[in-house]
């Protein structure tokens, strides 16, 4: 059988299909050094639901007693995955592919680790320090060892330690169809396009966020200007083979995950820097456009549920940027990517000096802003980072909610982003096995998908690190079903 694609979802339909017994190719379009699409520029954060810390330190590696004794891991039900997804969706997922998420995603957890993939819990990032201990939010508490490139690196292991062979540069272009149903692939290899016959096939290819043209159709205008946080390669093919031999398009094809992102970034990602481009403390700045005003609540809720629908707002501004500014009170919570050589950033002891600083912002008006964002602020709520504390402001037409620090205290700072998208939410219809549904409503025999391709689960926003854990739980699901669907034909072929 065939799995096309090379990132975490098509890594773990590889795994799951080959526990099966199912000879297992894997097709990966992007050469070795580039492999992994997506999941290679996260921060291999994963969201699960779990119980307490017992849940933690089952799954994490190297914990030490006295980091034990200083953390709160919290828990994350079943219930509050749900919550969440529904929420953060407008109660739009789909309640089957839901329930399959949450209720697989501690159990795939698990299986991952068995298979070499290494988890710890993500300090620095999903807990702050206070008081002399760590409180962990968001529902995130774990990163893989080595971030995405961890998760990665440990998934190609684990394929190859089962006998999957893996050809790259592999350029899948078309599928195979009849009236039976789906037999294999055209895929263009070292300058020549092949026919490769097989029993099954698993789309795991993303979704179409690198395709300008594509962005432009479907999300609208002004997309086409998004920076690309990922991989060059996720630009649609698969989706488009699909649709053509009669797939059925789902979801939510005009969202898509965004963020707010390093203004002179890269155009796509470049595994040497992108993770430098990240700008996700903005919950402690307040952000102003080129007009010099806020355009949106930066404390509305805790990151892991605002990041991914921030990119929208920004590439809605003049000129597709915005300008996060901080004071000092802030400057130990930033993460460690502000602090890197790849920011666009400026430094002022005044305010005064700050304004002028900013490229393309009018001075006079961001000026009024900051001080009239500093009359507003709450001063007698206490601020803690580790949750929605409630200090918000009062009587501002654009309000901050919570963490709303007024910027007073020097040196200030302030970083320019733009909108970075990171994957697109429309996909494919699948059934509960992982197949593939068609227009008609019915199953296509021998396809299967996962990861970005499958449509139905994200609507308008994305509950942070979701979605590695849907690429590992649909993957894990796809490979198993075509996995018992190749055997099953090779033994009626026998």
């Amino acid at each position: 059988m065939l799995i096309v694609g090379g990132g975490n979802a098509a890594l773990c339909a590889a795994l799951s299909a080959a526990e099966q017994g199912a000879g297992v190719v894997l097709l990966e379009r992007a050469p070795f050094e580039e492999r992994g699409g997506n999941s290679a520029y996260t921060d291999g954060k994963v969201r699960f639901a779990y119980a307490g810390q017992e849940d933690i330190v089952a799954l994490s590696a190297d914990l030490t007693e006295e980091e034990i004794a200083t953390t709160d891991f919290g828990q994350y039900t079943e219930s509050d995955f749900f919550d969440d997804m529904a929420r953060i969706t407008q109660h739009r997922t789909d309640p089957d592919l839901c329930e399959i998420l949450v209720r697989n995603s501690n159990a795939t957890m698990h299986w991952m680790k068995g298979n070499g993939v290494k988890f710890m819990p993500n300090y620095g990032r999903q807990a702050y320090k206070e008081d002399g201990r760590f409180t962990f939010w968001g529902g995130a508490p774990l990163a893989t060892y080595g971030g995405g490139p961890g998760l990665v690196e440990a998934l190609y292991a684990a394929i190859e330690k089962k006998g999957v062979r893996i050809v790259y540069e592999a350029w899948v272009k078309d599928l195979l169809h009849d009236v039976n149903g789906v037999s294999g692939v055209v895929a263009r290899i070292g300058g020549k396009e092949l026919k490769i016959r097989a029993r099954a096939t698993v789309l795991a290819c993303g979704g179409f966020e690198a395709n300008a043209e594509w962005r432009t159709r479907y999300l609208g205008k002004g997309w086409d200007l998004a920076k690309v946080r990922g991989t060059k390669y996720n630009t649609g093919d698969g989706l488009a083979m699909a649709l053509r031999i009669g797939a059925q398009p789902y979801g939510h094809w005009s969202g898509c995950h965004a963020v707010g992102w390093e203004r002179y970034a890269t155009d796509f990602g470049d595994l040497n820097v992108t993770p430098h481009f990240q700008r996700h403390s903005y919950t402690f700045s307040i952000m102003v456009n080129g007009l010099g005003k806020r355009f949106l609540d930066e404390g509305a809720d805790i990151r892991n549920f605002t990041y991914a629908k921030y990119g929208h707002l920004i590439l809605e501004q003049p000129g597709q940027f915005a300008w996060q500014i901080y004071d000092d009170q802030v400057q130990h919570l930033l993460l460690d990517e502000y602090r890197t050589r790849h920011v666009t950033k400026v430094k002022a002891d005044t305010l005064e000096e700050l304004v002028h600083k900013l490229d393309d912002v009018d001075p006079g008006q961001c000026l009024r802003t900051i001080r009239e964002f500093n009359a507003a602020v709450n001063r007698d709520v206490p601020f803690n980072p580790n949750i929605k504390d409630g200090k918000g402001t009062v009587g501002l037409d654009v309000p901050k909610s919570n963490w709303a620090l007024p910027i007073e205290k020097p040196p200030f700072q302030a970083f320019a982003i733009t909108c970075g998208v990171t994957f697109t939410f429309g996909g494919l219809k699948i059934n509960t096995d992982g197949q593939v549904v068609d227009t008609g409503h019915d199953p296509i025999p021998g396809l299967y998908a996962a990861g970005e391709m499958v449509g139905g689960i994200f609507y308008f926003n994305y509950p942070g690190a979701s979605g590695l854990t849907s690429g590992a739980v649909f993957g894990r699901l796809a490979g198993k079903s075509a996995g018992q669907f190749a055997m099953s034909q090779r033994e009626l072929q026998c």
